[in-house]
């Protein structure tokens, strides 16, 4: 006889806008960056968001049981079967068979499929998107960071998404929005993370742009003509906003190298809401030496 496992149910998306962080001077550019917020949110509230992470388990070469028992190698939450199944990692293919009687389907993020699995290979996020496994309303699926491996696990009625109110913000303020210039030949970089791991990561150089009366520099990652991606921290980390820093997404270079830099849209890295994150972290030519009052504040508590 089947456990019930049956496929994740949908959520409802519910966009949130944090009231007061408007600016009177500029209301169509806030209404800008109040519409971005609300789809920040509403993917926030996904679920398979980033509010449903509940487990980060380490996983070794070669078989790998898994379920809520003490006696398996990932012993996982306990809305899960004792017994859920066995992951084998071998020969760069990683492959899943379910425990008898347990019904656990497969599905590629975003794209739920009713049919059952019971054994098969499975892709990880080292090639993209990651195959997906769902029992109830569990998801887990393997994630490759460097040489090490993990089963990385979300609960659709996560205690976190459940209770999730929004995040606060700074006052949109036009000022944020700066001007940069890229500087430098593409190369690569080196980003740490929160497990303690390096890699480097492609750069197309060092942004250069004023802020605060001062000249600031931030290496992005990315490639040539690519929206670039940065990690900074700056003097209100800690003060205000998450310690670990925050992130920021831009539009690739113009034909003149300018970049246009709206610290209105920094947000908070997946770590601030859930401690089974694997977030980069900014390193010392990535720290600002201004107090940057935009963006996301700090959520709860912090990891």
């Amino acid at each position: 006889m089947l456990r019930s496992c049956s496929p994740v149910p949908g959520l409802l998306l519910v966009l949130v806008v944090v009231a007061g962080c408007g600016s009177q001077d500029d209301p169509e550019y806030t209404a800008e960056i109040d519409a971005w917020h609300a789809e920040r949110v509403e993917s926030l509230r996904d679920e398979t968001g980033w509010l449903t992470l509940i487990g980060l388990h380490p996983l070794g070469q070669g078989a790998n049981t898994l379920g809520s028992a003490a006696d398996n190698d990932v012993v996982m939450d306990p809305a899960l079967p004792p017994h859920l199944g066995e992951l084998n990692l071998a020969g760069g293919r990683t492959v899943f068979k379910s425990a008898p009687g347990v019904a656990v389907h497969a599905w590629r993020e975003g794209h739920p499929a009713d049919e059952l699995f019971a054994a098969g290979e499975i892709q990880t996020d080292g090639a993209g998107a990651p195959d997906m496994l769902s029992c109830g309303t569990v998801v887990f699926y393997v994630i490759q960071r460097g040489e090490k491996f993990f089963l990385r696990v979300k609960d659709s009625q996560a205690r976190t998404l459940r209770e999730f109110q929004g995040i606060d913000r700074y006052r949109v303020k036009k000022s944020w929005r700066v001007q940069a210039r890229l500087e430098g030949e593409p190369g690569t970089m080196r980003v740490a993370n929160v497990l303690g791991q390096v890699a480097a990561e492609p750069t197309p150089g060092t942004l250069v742009f004023e802020l605060a009366g001062k000249e600031c520099r931030l290496r992005p990652t990315g490639k040539p003509g690519e929206s670039l991606f940065l990690v900074f921290g700056d003097a209100s980390n800690g003060h205000g906003t998450y310690p670990g820093g925050r992130f920021l997404v831009v539009d690739p270079p113009d034909g003149d190298g300018r970049v246009t830099l709206d610290f209105n849209r920094a947000y908070n890295p997946p770590c601030v809401f859930t401690p089974f994150a694997t977030c980069p972290l900014p390193g010392l030519e990535n720290t600002l030496p201004v107090a940057v009052t935009a963006g996301e504040k700090m959520w709860g508590t912090g990891h």
